[in-house]
């Protein structure tokens, strides 16, 4: 059910990625966020959920620190 979004997922995290190095030192921060998991009710049987209450801590983590170009959140 998800397959289709693997080469998207991959295509964005490696521009992130590209985008944070290019940045450095410009003041302006880039990072990918992987989210592991179905954001809200409604998904497959047995696929983990959270809501966006539950991993907008990992984002607000990211923009504190500005020290890595990615993070993965997982329940």
């Amino acid at each position: 059910m998800l397959g289709n979004v693997n080469a998207a997922g991959g295509a964005l995290r490696n521009w992130v990625i590209n985008l944070h190095r290019e940045l450095a030192g410009s003041g302006v921060y880039a990072a990918h966020v992987a989210i592991n998991v179905w954001i809200g009710e409604g998904g497959p049987e047995g696929f983990p959920t959270a809501t966006s209450e539950q991993i907008a801590p990992l984002y607000w983590e990211l923009y504190e620190a500005r020290d890595r170009a990615e993070a993965v959140f997982n329940p």
